[in-house]
C-alpha cells in the first residue's frame, strides 16, 4: 500500500479528514459556535466601554459583569439539565432567541437594571468567552456524533471556530465603531450599533439551528449499563457457566428448555435521568468542579473585556486599533488551537491541557510589567498561543470520562461551576480598578491558573479513558471480542 500523502498527512494531523467524513449535523454545530462567537467577540470589546461611556464607575462595571454571571449560572444549569428531555435543539433554538432579545435590548436602553436583567435573562458575555447553555449542550451533542478515537478532532476544530469567530468579531467592531465615530457618531451611538449586530446575529443563529436533524437528540442505544448492572451481569454469567459445567447430561431438549428458562435476560437500558450520576461519576466529578474553580475564578477577574479596558485606560488606545489588537490575540489562539488534537495525540489529553496553559498562566501573570504598548502585546500574542489549546483536550476529557447519558448534565453542572466561580472575578478586579490596583488582579490571576494546571496533572494523569483498550479499570465496556482481536494481532505482530 502506498504510504499517504504530505498533504494527506497533514490533513489527518489537523482534524481535516475527521471534519470532512462527519455528518452535516457537525458542520452546523461548527457554523453556529463561529458566528456565535463572532457575536460575542463584537460585544465584548465595547462592553466595558459602553458602561463607560454611560457615566458608570469601575466598580459598578465590575458589578454589572458579577451579576450577569451569577444569573447565568442559574439559566445555564436549568436549561443544561433538561435539554436532553425537552429537546437538545429547542434548547439552542431557545437561546439564539435570547440573543436577539438581549442584542435589541442594549441598542435601545441606558437604564442599568434594565440592561442587567436583559444580560442575564438574555444572552450577552461579559467575558468573552461561553455563557448560556450553548457550550454543554453542543459539546454533548458533538460527543455522541463522533467516534471516541476522533473526538479530540472535532472538540479541536470546535474550539478553533470559536476563536475565529470572536477574532472576526472584536476586528470588525473596533474598525466600525471607530470609522461611525469619526463620521460624527457619538460613543454611546456608535457602541449600540454592535449591539444591533449582535442581535442580527442572534437570528440568523436561529435559522441555522432550525437545520438540524434528529440524530442531535439522545439515542436509545446511548443509555448504557451502569457499573453495577455490568458487574452484576458478568457475575451471572459466570456463575451459569459453573453451573453448566457441573451439570449432568440431559437429553437435547432439556437441555434446551433449561437453557432457555435459567438464562437470565440482558439488563434493560439505564435510563439515567438529569439528577442521577453513577458513583464514579460523582467522584470525579466533584474533584473536576474543585480544580476548576481557580482556573475559573482567575478568568472571571481578567476577562477580554477588561483586558481591553485595561489597555485602553494604559496606553489611550484608540477603538479600531485596540478591537486589531484583541483581534490579533484571538487569531493567534486559533492557530495554537489547531494543532491542540495532534499534541494530544501523542502526549495524551491530560498533559496537553496542563503543558500548554502553565506557560500561558505565566505570561497573564505578567502581563502588566511592561511599560511599553509593544511589549504589552508581545505578552498578550505569548500568552494567547497557548492560552485555549487546553479547551479541546478538556473537553474530550470530560465526555470520555462519565458515561454517554451523563455528558450533558455532567458539562451543565462542570460549566455552571466555572461560571459561578467567575462571577465573583470581574467583581474583584473593578474594585482594584477603582483603587488605582488593577495590575494585582493579572497576579493574582495567574497564580491561580498556574495553581489549576499543578493539581489537574497530579490528580488526572493516569485517568483511563474511553477508548484506551487493555485496561482493566477503563469505564466502558470493552466491545464483545476486542481483547481477543488485540491478543491475536500481538501474535500476528511477534
Amino acid at each position: 500500500m502506498p504510504s499517504p500523502t504530505f498533504l494527506a498527512r497533514t490533513f489527518n494531523e489537523l482534524g481535516i479528514t475527521t471534519l470532512l467524513n462527519s455528518p452535516r449535523d457537525v458542520h452546523i454545530l461548527l457554523s453556529t459556535r463561529f458566528i456565535r462567537m463572532f457575536a460575542y467577540g463584537s460585544s465584548t470589546l465595547i462592553l466595558a466601554l459602553f458602561f463607560s461611556a454611560l457615566g458608570h464607575s469601575d466598580t459598578a462595571i465590575g458589578l454589572f459583569m458579577t451579576l450577569t454571571l451569577v444569573g447565568d449560572v442559574l439559566i445555564s444549569l436549568l436549561l443544561t439539565l433538561v435539554a436532553d428531555r425537552l429537546g437538545r435543539r429547542r434548547i439552542l433554538l431557545l437561546g439564539a432567541l435570547l440573543m436577539v432579545l438581549s442584542g435589541m435590548v442594549f441598542s435601545m436602553v441606558s437604564n442599568y437594571w434594565v440592561l442587567l436583567l436583559a444580560a442575564v435573562v438574555g444572552v450577552i458575555s461579559p467575558s468573552g468567552n461561553e455563557i448560556g447553555p450553548f457550550r454543554a449542550v453542543e459539546e454533548s451533542t458533538l460527543a455522541h456524533l463522533t467516534e471516541a478515537k476522533t473526538r479530540s478532532d472535532i472538540f479541536a476544530l470546535y474550539v478553533v471556530a470559536g476563536t475565529l469567530g470572536a477574532s472576526g468579531g472584536t476586528l470588525v467592531a473596533g474598525w466600525m465603531t471607530q470609522s461611525v465615530q469619526s463620521s460624527g457618531w457619538s460613543d454611546i451611538a456608535s457602541f449600540r450599533l454592535v449591539f444591533w449586530l449582535y442581535a442580527i446575529i442572534g437570528f440568523v443563529k436561529a435559522g441555522m439551528t432550525l437545520l438540524l436533524s434528529n440524530k442531535c437528540e439522545p439515542q436509545p442505544e446511548d443509555h448504557r449499563p451502569s457499573e453495577v448492572e455490568m458487574r452484576r451481569t458478568e457475575g451471572q454469567q459466570q456463575q451459569q457457566q459453573q453451573n453448566e459445567q457441573h451439570q449432568p447430561f440431559l437429553e437435547d431438549e432439556d437441555d434446551n428448555d433449561e437453557e432457555s428458562t435459567s438464562k437470565p435476560p440482558p439488563p434493560p437500558p439505564k435510563k439515567t435521568s438529569w439528577f442521577q450520576l453513577s458513583e464514579k461519576s460523582k467522584y470525579t466529578l466533584l474533584k473536576l468542579c474543585g480544580i476548576f474553580f481557580f482556573d475559573s475564578l482567575a478568568s472571571g477577574m481578567v476577562p477580554v473585556s477588561l483586558i481591553a479596558y485595561y489597555i485602553s485606560n494604559k496606553f489611550d488606545v484608540a477603538e479600531g486599533t485596540l478591537g486589531t489588537i484583541m483581534a490579533s490575540a484571538q487569531f493567534i489562539s486559533s492557530i495554537g488551537n489547531i494543532f491542540a488534537s495532534s499534541v494530544a495525540k501523542r502526549i495524551g489529553l491530560v498533559r496537553t491541557m496542563v503543558f500548554t496553559h502553565l506557560p500561558s498562566a505565566i505570561f497573564l501573570l505578567l502581563l502588566p510589567a511592561p511599560s511599553s504598548l509593544f511589549m504589552t502585546i508581545v505578552l498578550l500574542i505569548a500568552r494567547s498561543v497557548l492560552n485555549s489549546m487546553d479547551q479541546a483536550p478538556r473537553s474530550a476529557f470530560l465526555s470520555a470520562v462519565v458515561l454517554p447519558e451523563e455528558r450533558t448534565a455532567v458539562m451543565g453542572i462542570v460549566n455552571t461551576v466555572k461560571t459561578s466561580s467567575q462571577s465573583s472575578g470581574p467583581l474583584i478586579t473593578g474594585a482594584l480598578a477603582a483603587s488605582k490596583r488593577f495590575w494585582i488582579a493579572f497576579v493574582i490571576a495567574g497564580s491561580l491558573k498556574a495553581s489549576y494546571d499543578v493539581m489537574m496533572l497530579s490528580m488526572f494523569r493516569n485517568t483511563p479513558l474511553e477508548g484506551d483498550r487493555g485496561n482493566r479499570s477503563q469505564r466502558f465496556q470493552e466491545p464483545e471480542g476486542a481483547e481477543d482481536d488485540d491478543q491475536d494481532g500481538g501474535r500476528q505482530r511477534s
